[in-house]
């Protein structure tokens, strides 16, 4: 099953729109993370919507962050997107009357449940700031050193 990876790509972006001295728009995010424009636009509708970013259009424009790090955490860029599912595993339903099934997709669910709760409480003690953060704490120890993929950027 192919891992859902749109929490750590948005993440990605908004720390790079944060260090961008203008917008970013659509076709360096898309180049930026190998996709395609139109992918770019549909994921970040859903930041424009809770108000954690702006786009504009024309010269100058792109998206833009419309609230410092500090105001939004992981948790709220995870529901901004979607909520994607966080286990790449769910409960069987072959068999809805066999009770060893039920048994097991009983135990299972809480477990579950109780997982996805404790990554979500965690997720929503971490502001984009810590992110940033620990970038810059990165970045000076490594000087001006960054992936390949972000060279084409400067």
């Amino acid at each position: 099953m192919a891992r859902d990876s749109r929490l750590s790509r948005m993440l990605h972006v908004l720390l790079h729109i944060d260090q961008a001295e203008r917008g970013l728009t659509s076709d360096e995010i898309g180049r930026m993370l190998d996709t395609n424009p139109v992918v770019i636009r549909r994921t970040m509708a859903g930041l424009r919507e809770q108000g954690y970013v702006t786009s504009e259009k024309g010269h100058g424009g792109g998206w833009k962050l419309a609230r410092p790090l500090d105001q939004f955490t992981l948790r709220d860029v995870y529901a901004a997107i979607g909520e994607p599912p966080i286990f790449a595993f769910g409960l069987a339903e072959d068999h809805a009357q066999c009770l060893v099934e039920q048994a097991v997709n009983a135990r299972l669910d809480d477990a579950l449940g109780k997982a996805r709760q404790l990554l979500l409480d965690q997720f929503a003690k971490v502001t984009l700031a810590d992110l940033s953060a620990d970038f810059q704490v990165r970045l000076a120890a490594h000087g001006e050193r960054r992936c390949d993929a972000h060279r084409q950027e400067r």
